[in-house]
C-alpha cells in the first residue's frame, strides 16, 4: 500500500466547504467506538491525519458532535457533513474525515482503534490494531513512522 500524494481536494456534501491538502497524510486510521459509529451512523469513522499548516479550508463549519474528552468536531454548516476533528494536545495535527476527500478510496486505514467497541462483522485491512488507543506519544510517533515509510 502506497500512501497517496498531495495535493488532495475534497469537499462536503452540499460543496459549501472545501477543502485543500497540500501535505503527506501523517497517518490513516479507522475507529470503531461508539461516538465514532454516533457520528457518522456507520460500524467506524474513518480518519485521514495531516499536519495542520498544510490543511486549508473554505466556507463556513460549525463545532457539534461530542465536544469533549480533548476532542472538538467540526461540520459544515449548511449541509451538517462531518468535516474534521481537533485533539487537544496535538495542535499541530488535523484528524480530516477521510470520505470528504475526492480521492478517499486511496487512504487506507493504517490503524484501527477502540476495537473493543468494533462491530463484529466489521473488518478494516488495518495493519496495526488497538483494543482502546496507543498508549503514549511515542507510541503514535512510531505508528506515524511506520506509515511513512510504507
Amino acid at each position: 500500500m502506497t500512501p497517496p500524494k498531495p495535493p488532495f481536494e475534497g469537499a462536503c456534501l452540499c460543496g459549501a466547504v472545501r477543502v485543500r491538502v497540500t501535505a503527506p497524510p501523517l497517518l490513516t486510521l479507522a475507529c470503531h467506538c461508539r461516538d465514532c459509529q454516533k457520528l457518522t451512523a456507520s460500524a467506524y469513522s474513518l480518519t485521514t491525519m495531516f499536519p495542520m499548516d498544510g490543511f486549508f479550508l473554505t466556507g463556513e463549519v460549525i463545532r457539534g458532535g461530542l465536544c469533549s474528552h480533548g476532542r472538538r468536531h467540526f461540520f459544515c454548516k449548511s449541509c451538517l457533513n462531518f468535516i474534521f476533528s481537533e485533539i487537544t494536545g496535538a495542535d499541530q495535527r488535523v484528524n480530516l474525515r477521510t470520505s470528504v476527500l475526492e480521492n478517499a478510496a486511496a487512504f487506507t486505514p493504517f490503524v484501527e482503534l477502540m476495537t473493543e467497541d468494533k462491530m463484529p462483522w466489521a473488518q478494516v485491512p488495518a495493519a496495526f490494531s488497538f483494543a482502546r488507543f496507543p498508549q503514549t506519544a511515542e507510541d503514535l510517533q512510531a505508528l506515524m513512522d511506520a506509515y511513512a515509510k510504507q
